[in-house]
């Protein structure tokens, strides 16, 4: 028989936004217990200032401690290589080792060099889009292709393999699926990107893998820059995709702001930031273990407690932002973890934000005439809002 996991309420959605549960914890408690989909207890923190006081932590919430997911699956050897390279697992020093290596593709400078071919990336999708005639599907002419190419050129992936990169990608992030075949996808995962490895050392481009064999295959071992690539690959497309998708949808849904945004392509900019705050399209990162005994929201957490933060709630509480359920493109939402915080900040946002910032201006330029009143009945068809993407930030 085949066993599915329920998904626990901060992993879930009330439209776009979070539970009305968890909105009720955050306003009334802050913290609350909760099951992890792997069966373990935790606590979840929901409200904004105590989200950011965690991330900013990582002393006294560490990533390192943190249980593998499938560690029970698999023997010493194989848990230590599907550790090698996953940033989001390591606290400082290490983490500190790793993510420095990357930083400097990732830099506003560099992207800034990548904007024109991001530019004609995007508008080679919207012809795409468009020849496909009405009704077309955004996700597959659009918001799919966008980010997978950028992502494949930045690291160096065929652009032919996208289509199995994502269907793993889909099965990775889907915790609802039993155990094992988490695992499996991990193997099947890694043994992909353990090619792509073998081809970078033999052939050092100019892409990032080969970039990282060129000046640090020194200090990064195989399975090391296999876990980067992993990585990498997954947080650079999956989230990016679901923004753009989602966040076509949410326009859709208020349309005052989506003429806001066509009309003034300069609005692009503080948009992305609303849109980002409004969807949290990450709803979570991988939880914390206390070292010590913590205090958060009033409630005491004793050491070795797992601690997961809830960035729907806290994008969306009312003492982080006025009138948080209301979408607004001009505020800009400085502030919100939709990137997460702290050491462990996403490592691509600039690249993220680069995207978004010329794909939705574009998007509605290109089609100015289209009828979007329609939400998505005619036109183009959007994902679900009950989507969700838990991809994992650096």
């Amino acid at each position: 028989m085949t066993h599915t996991t329920q998904l626990p309420p901060h992993m879930r959605r009330n439209g776009f936004g979070p539970l009305e549960e968890l909105t009720r914890a955050r306003d009334e408690q802050g913290v609350i217990r909760v099951e992890t989909p792997f069966g373990l207890p935790a606590y979840l923190v929901c409200r904004h200032e105590d989200v950011r006081q965690v991330l900013s932590d990582p002393a006294r919430f560490s990533s390192a401690l943190t249980p593998f997911p499938g560690a029970g699956q698999v023997d010493a050897e194989e848990l230590a290589k599907m550790r090698a390279g996953q940033l989001i697992g390591f606290d400082p020093p290490e983490h500190t080792r790793l993510r420095r290596m990357l930083t400097p593709e990732f830099t506003v400078r560099r992207m800034r060099r990548l904007e024109p071919r991001i530019t004609e990336i995007v508008h080679t999708a919207l012809d795409d889009l468009e020849r496909a005639g009405k009704p077309a599907d955004l996700v597959e002419h659009f918001a799919l292709p966008v980010p997978s190419l950028v992502i494949c050129e930045l690291l160096g992936v065929p652009y032919a393999d996208r289509a199995a990169f994502q269907e793993r990608s889909v099965r990775l992030l889907d915790l609802s699926l039993p155990m094992e075949q988490q695992v499996e996808a991990r193997r099947e995962d890694r043994a992909y990107m353990a090619t792509l490895v073998e081809r970078a050392r033999a052939d050092q481009g100019e892409d990032m893998l080969g970039m990282l064999v060129r000046e640090h295959g020194d200090k990064l071992g195989t399975d090391e820059l296999i876990g980067i690539a992993g990585l990498l690959l997954l947080a650079g497309h999956e989230t990016t995709s679901n923004m753009l998708g989602l966040g076509t949808l949410a326009l859709l849904r208020n349309p005052d702001q989506l003429a806001l945004l066509r009309e003034d392509p300069a609005q692009a900019e503080p948009a992305v930031e609303e849109l980002m705050r409004w969807l949290s399209i990450v709803q979570a990162l991988p939880p914390r273990t206390t070292t010590e005994e913590v205090e958060i929201a009033g409630q005491t957490i004793p050491a070795g407690s797992l601690v997961i933060c809830s960035f729907p709630a806290a994008n969306r509480d009312p003492a982080f932002i006025d009138d948080p359920e209301t979408l607004d493109l001009t505020r800009g939402a400085a502030g919100h973890v939709a990137f997460g915080h702290g050491v462990h900040h996403c490592l691509g946002a600039p690249l993220a934000r680069m995207e978004m910032r010329i794909a939705f201006p574009a998007l509605l330029r290109r089609f100015p005439a289209w009828p979007w009143r329609s939400r998505t009945r005619k036109g183009i068809s959007a994902p679900s809002a009950s989507s969700t993407a838990c991809a994992r930030s650096a």
